[in-house]
């Protein structure tokens, strides 16, 4: 049976990236908690132009699809998903996921988006293997990836400097058998 509902989940859709989500994205780089969450690069604001070029890069590759998150009724942008780094040969790709605000952040919206994800990965992209990289520190993004399947594969140790101390960065992966598995769980 084929799914009509792909990119769309009973909280959030996947849709792409428009020019209007540039204010919004702006916000989250002014957001010192969103940053250290997210990227590994020191948490320093980003201008609109600066992040246009980012999301048109992103558009525009070969090797990446991203997507915004948006409550099910509402056109607002909540979040950002994508597959960077896209292997076809290997069918291979990283995840990287965030949620803009905290009044967004602890209702699902992340669980739902990276499950519509995976969908479409593994269903409609024919992917193989789903890695992704966090901070030891980011206790509630750990939770939710091994929620969903996610398995820790590996530790690089002290990688990231933050207040004054070094943090562990773990890499995850997930196999096509094993998100089949996991899925019949959640």
């Amino acid at each position: 049976m084929i799914s009509t509902n792909l990119l769309k989940g009973k909280k959030v859709k996947l849709t792409s990236i428009n020019e209007k989500d540039i204010k919004s994205i702006t916000k989250w780089y002014s957001d010192i908690d969103f940053l250290r969450f997210f990227d590994t690069a020191p948490a320093l604001p980003k201008t609109e132009v600066q992040l246009g070029q980012w999301i048109k890069s992103v558009q525009d590759s070969y090797n990446s699809v991203a997507f915004a998150i948006r409550p099910i009724e509402e056109e607002e942008i909540v979040g950002y998903i994508e597959l960077d780094k896209i292997s076809w040969i290997h069918g291979v790709a990283t995840v990287g996921i965030g949620i803009g605000t905290s009044e967004h952040r602890g209702k699902g919206f992340a669980k739902e988006a990276l499950k519509l994800l995976m969908e479409l990965a593994f269903n409609e992209l024919n992917l193989h293997r789903l890695q992704l990289n966090v901070f030891n520190y980011n206790e509630r993004a750990i939770m939710l990836y091994e929620s969903l399947g996610f398995k820790r594969e590996g530790t690089y140790r002290e990688f990231i400097h933050r207040d004054g101390r070094r943090w562990d960065m773990y890499l995850y992966g997930i196999l096509r058998d094993e998100w089949i598995l996991s899925k019949e769980e959640f």
